[in-house]
């Protein structure tokens, strides 16, 4: 996993040129969003159990089928083991976000969990609405302006939903 300093240096070496002006002003205003970005980790990690436990929940209420006896998260173990795996992926969500980078989710996280899951027969297309589910929490609660650095923070959201579409892609 690069840093996006080291990244933007890394590319930079590997084309034998300077880091350019564009690469230095992107990284400029990263750091200029950085309190920002850290407000909604901050706010996303501290309402994490809130997250993938409503998520859950939405989730069986429009796929009972999951929970129901021979359902994929039927017993308390099966549940857990989806409720552990939601977490982590919403853990390596705000990695991503803090870092501004989606390698830790995709190297540390995604890399291998479909063939896992097809493996186990977990239903992807089910764990990927759930993915979609703590998205529009998350983003629901990152985007509360109360109590945050002020700004507009439309360009992180974006940030924000597209490492939890990565992570519904790579399930799904």
């Amino acid at each position: 996993m690069l840093d996006a300093f080291t990244k933007v240096v890394s590319q930079a070496d590997t084309r034998g040129s300077y880091v350019s002006d564009s690469e230095i002003d992107a990284l400029k205003a990263m750091v200029d969003a950085g309190t920002k970005r850290m407000d909604v980790v901050n706010r996303i990690t501290s309402n994490g159990s809130t997250i993938v436990a409503n998520a859950a929940r939405a989730l069986f209420a429009e796929q009972p089928q999951l929970i129901a006896p021979g359902g994929n998260a039927y017993t308390n173990r099966r549940m857990a083991a989806c409720l552990r795996d939601m977490e982590i992926i919403l853990r390596y969500v705000t990695y991503a976000v803090f870092t501004g980078d989606a390698s830790v989710l995709n190297d540390r996280c995604l890399n291998g969990l479909r063939e896992t899951y097809l493996a186990l027969g977990v239903p992807g297309g089910s764990v990927a609405a759930g993915v979609q589910k703590m998205k529009e929490a998350a983003i629901a609660i990152a985007n509360d302006p109360n109590g945050v650095t002020r700004g507009d923070c439309s360009s992180l959201m974006s940030e924000v939903g597209s490492y939890f579409d990565q992570a519904a892609a790579a399930v799904g």
